[in-house]
């Protein structure tokens, strides 16, 4: 197997988003919420900056699976906004390819950005304390497993 996977560029069929649009919102919100809550309990996002997202409305939006999560951060924790009573703060958008090269730390934000592969809406002030933040979590790096044939 190769060791050097990387995630291609993809678009999932339009209907995928169509039919997303009509899902219920909540589980992938609790879901990436449960993820920032998780980075913040394992000490990988800068402490010094998390004060400054306090009170901001975040939202992301999947734009290929019809997905969108608010979020906002509140008392030390990431919290769920299932109905936003504003617009959000900061606002990103792409396909879910591009959320996958992000995490895989294939791309970086600028480059996707530039492309017009990641759209970043909102405080600019805080988009780049986001982006830094992001860009200084050292990722755990996790055991590799013996991959066996049968």
């Amino acid at each position: 197997m190769n060791a050097n996977f990387t995630i291609p560029k993809f678009r999932l069929p339009s209907f995928v988003a169509s039919l997303g649009h009509k899902l219920p919102q909540w589980p992938h919100t609790l879901a990436l919420v449960a993820g920032l809550n998780a980075t913040l309990k394992m000490k990988l996002l800068p402490e010094s900056e998390l004060a400054l997202l306090e009170d901001k409305l975040f939202r992301v939006r999947i734009n290929d699976t019809g997905g969108e999560a608010s979020y906002t951060y509140r008392d030390g924790m990431f919290r769920p906004v299932f109905r936003p009573l504003r617009e959000p703060d900061l606002a990103f958008a792409a396909n879910l390819s591009a959320y996958l090269q992000l995490l895989a730390r294939q791309e970086d934000p600028d480059t996707l950005f530039f492309n017009r592969e990641l759209e970043i809406t909102g405080d600019t002030e805080l988009g780049l304390i986001v982006k830094n933040m992001l860009d200084a979590v050292e990722w755990p790096r996790l055991p590799r497993l013996p991959l066996t044939c049968h």
